[in-house]
């Protein structure tokens, strides 16, 4: 069976083809886009970590008179809780009336 091609079914295949490409075109956007602000989200976790360690640590010099040796100190008499699972965290430090160092690293 011969079927003629006419001008209307080669404007349909035109325009279905142009749909198809316009749809994976949005897909990847949005795929693309998603992935962004999940990595925004993450960048913006860490630091609040930070910042909370950060807190905590200026808070113990305040009523101490000195910055912590160790993280583990905020937490047990300051009440920092951190995910540890979630985040890899640096804190060095360096004597006793200087800030320490705070790195946050998303796992």
């Amino acid at each position: 069976m011969y079927h003629e091609v006419t001008e209307g079914s080669g404007r349909r295949r035109r325009r279905v083809a142009l749909a198809v490409v316009a749809l994976a075109a949005a897909l990847a956007a949005g795929g693309a886009g998603l992935s962004l602000a999940a990595q925004e989200a993450r960048a913006q976790a860490c630091e609040s970590v930070r910042e909370a360690v950060l807190a905590a640590a200026a808070q113990c010099c305040a009523v101490e008179g000195s910055y912590p040796s160790t993280i583990e100190y905020l937490e047990e008499h300051y009440g920092l809780a951190v995910n540890k699972d979630d985040f890899a965290i640096t804190y060095e430090a360096f004597a006793s009336n200087v800030a320490p160092s705070v790195v946050v690293v998303p796992r």
